[in-house]
């Protein structure tokens, strides 16, 4: 009995030894990529950073061999190639979650493997920016001038709607109710479907979006997506670089295509919107994530309290 179990045990770890010198790129393609296939909205999305940016540099290492001198490097080498903090955290979330389902799944040793995670870089003083209606038409104005096709149209949307960037770059047709004016997204950021409401102005967009795809060739089935790239007929993978050259000519080059966003949720509260009513045209699960807005509000909280002044006299 104790000669089996030691031989089960010898078992154990020569299996557990060779998984450790498992290298990160089989790990990839054998175990990670067909989970994200089936439980990931845009696996293909990791598989463009994984292949980019850490196949050639870390998936010919074994998770042994992962250690943190090497992963410290990895980060700075993408500081020197000058990445920005958020890019570079988004490679780092993709390595972080690779370990972690190495060891989560058994392929590695908990034990023996004492990698953490690696930690993110700090986004610095960034806050979010909300545009004045001067503002507004600036930045509108440069996108109609500018020479992508979709620029403008894409982010009117936004202004409009509220909506991420994107769920607007991945909307398809059959998502869109011209009728009941309502865009459900399918899967939002939080995992879970959405509704988005839509005003007179944001389905005259939507009409215009369809025209302009028309006028380019474009399908417009019910499966085609709102913005295609006429050049790849595929949805646009980013709207970046048109967006900083409209943000250029509009003087406004600190603004992200994600302070439309903000800005929306902020018109809104301005001209008396409740914090539950801006969480639920925004699709925020938890209410904490639209307070953010609340310091917006003092004139209108203001208007509220003078409301009970008029009856107590």
């Amino acid at each position: 009995m104790n000669a089996l179990f030691k031989l089960l045990n010898n078992r154990t770890k020569t299996n557990q030894s060779s998984s450790d010198q498992m290298l990160l790129n089989t790990f990839f393609a054998e175990h990670y990529y067909p989970h994200a296939l089936l439980t990931k909205r845009r696996p293909h999305y990791d598989l463009h950073i994984y292949n980019k940016h850490i196949r050639d540099s870390l998936g010919s290492k074994s998770f042994k061999a992962l250690t943190h001198a090497v992963l410290d490097q990895w980060v700075r080498e993408h500081i020197v190639k000058q990445y920005k903090p958020g890019t570079i955290n988004k490679h780092i979330f993709l390595v972080n979650r690779l370990i972690n389902l190495a060891k989560h799944w058994g392929i590695v040793d908990v034990n023996h493997f004492d990698t953490r995670s690696i930690k993110r870089l700090s986004m610095g003083d960034y806050t979010q920016y909300f545009l004045t209606e001067d503002e507004v038409h600036a930045v509108l104005s440069a996108c109609q001038r500018d020479q992508h096709p979709f620029l403008y149209l894409f982010a009117k949307l936004l202004l409009l709607t509220g909506a991420r960037k994107g769920e607007a770059r991945l909307a398809q047709w059959r998502d869109i109710n011209m009728g009941t004016r309502v865009w459900t997204v399918p899967v939002s950021k939080n995992g879970r479907s959405r509704r988005i409401v839509l005003s007179s102005s944001a389905v005259e967009v939507l009409k215009a979006i369809r025209t302009q795809s028309e006028r380019l060739y474009l399908p417009t089935a019910r499966s085609d997506y709102l913005f295609i790239n006429p050049k790849t007929q595929l949805p646009y993978h980013s709207f970046y670089c048109a967006w900083e050259r409209a943000r250029q000519r509009a003087e406004l080059p600190h603004v992200r295509i994600h302070d439309l966003r903000h800005s929306f949720a902020s018109f809104l509260i301005n001209k008396g919107a409740s914090i539950y009513e801006v969480q639920t045209l925004l699709g925020h699960h938890h209410v904490s994530m639209t307070e953010r807005y609340a310091h917006l509000m003092p004139n209108t909280l203001q208007d509220r309290v003078d409301i009970i002044a008029q009856i107590v006299r």
